[in-house]
């Protein structure tokens, strides 16, 4: 199963080395990543294969929301079938 992992905060060094980092123990894969800089805000949006992982939706979600709370951004994960019905025309 495909996601769509959003990260928000402000900028600072290391976010996406512990988000990657984070990924990287639940067996996520990268498939596409994009960020910006807003002002002093620090946006993300990765495109993930959840196909490996040993765990849940639920535990990868809580899994990253703790990690990204840790470091001080947001973090929001959703599936690609529920991204495509919320953006399509």
């Amino acid at each position: 199963m495909k996601a769509f992992l959003t990260v928000i905060g402000r900028d600072k060094v290391g976010i996406v080395a512990a988000i990657s980092d984070e990924l990287f123990k639940l067996n996520v894969n990268i498939i596409d990543i994009t960020q910006t800089i807003m002002d002093d805000f620090f946006t993300m949006v990765v495109m993930v294969d959840l196909e490996k992982s040993p765990k849940s939706f639920d535990e990868i979600k809580e899994a990253l929301r703790k990690r990204g709370e840790s470091i001080g951004v947001e973090t929001r994960i959703q599936r690609e079938e529920i991204f495509n019905k919320m953006h399509r025309i």
